[in-house]
């Protein structure tokens, strides 16, 4: 008898191992790591739709998606986004893009969790039914100018107008307001975000970047995300909806944060508070 549970127990530790895509005998344990470590180094054997190996503690428990929403904020000054400790708000950008965000509300729907999707002007305008679908499944939206300008090569009244017009363009596809904005390439000033505050949006920031558009498998994006997300035990954590590889990891990157115990967080603006982003953008700025 304990021979047979000798095999057995064998038998499952080679199976979590294989679930992992991991050798026992490499280094680091299977609970740390999200791929093998050449996901990271070959960037040129990528497929945008491989799938991504789950550690053990998640791989368990990918058949029971639920119970990783967390609280909803409402928000009327980037103060306000106060997250505790394995708290996580989920934001994409540069969209929409057919069959591409359909993915990822469908993933995000499975799951129970509502996200923030920072819209490119141009692109609400060019797809506006998938435009509509994020804000008809309960999503937050917000702009990211009209035509993904760079707006530290711009005039500060080229800037704003960029700004203006994407804002514009992604409310009057949705018929929501576009009360969240983030710059591109994350290029700001002072000056900039003081304008975006006295004109009713909160400016979105990152503290975990999972580098999503780089030509990398999904199973990179995964670990990246993870790993950086692991080091700041909370965060804003910027993804990008145009990217198979985005769409492709999302089930697997859920699945890992519930397995370690994050919530997801939802942003909502609330409306009618611009003197108090001001001031707010006021303090930080002279602290």
């Amino acid at each position: 008898m304990s021979v047979r549970v000798l095999c057995v127990a064998a038998a499952l530790a080679c199976l979590l191992s294989s679930c992992a895509n991991r050798s026992q005998t490499e280094t680091g344990s299977l609970a740390s790591a999200f791929a093998p470590a050449k996901a990271l180094s070959s960037p040129k054997k990528a497929n945008a739709d491989d799938p991504v190996a789950l550690t053990p503690a998640a791989w368990g428990r990918f058949s029971s998606p639920r119970g990783l929403s967390g609280r909803t904020i409402d928000v009327s000054a980037i103060s306000d986004i106060r997250l505790r400790d394995k708290e996580v708000v989920l934001t994409f950008d540069d969209g929409p893009m057919p069959k591409k965000t359909e993915r990822i509300l469908a993933t995000l729907d499975e799951y129970g969790v509502k996200a923030t999707f920072l819209m490119v002007g141009e692109m609400a305008k060019a797809h506006p039914e998938v435009a509509r679908a994020v804000v008809d499944a309960g999503h937050t939206i917000g702009s990211h100018t009209f035509r993904h300008a760079d707006l530290a090569n711009l005039s500060f009244d080229a800037a704003v107008a960029e700004i203006q017009k994407g804002r514009n363009a992604v409310t009057s596809v949705t018929h929501d307001e576009a009360d969240f904005f983030r710059f591109p390439y994350l290029a700001d000033s002072r000056k900039l975000r003081q304008w975006v505050g006295t004109h009713g949006m909160v400016v979105m920031d990152v503290q975990v970047d999972s580098k999503d558009y780089f030509g990398v498998s999904p199973a990179a994006v995964a670990t990246r995300t993870t790993n950086a997300l692991r080091a700041e035990r909370k965060g804003i954590i910027l993804l990008h909806d145009i990217h198979n590889r985005t769409a492709a990891m999302l089930p697997a990157l859920l699945t890992q944060l519930k397995a370690e115990g994050y919530k997801v967080v939802q942003l909502r603006h609330g409306r009618g508070h611009a003197p108090m982003l001001t001031a707010a953008l006021d303090r930080a700025s002279h602290g």
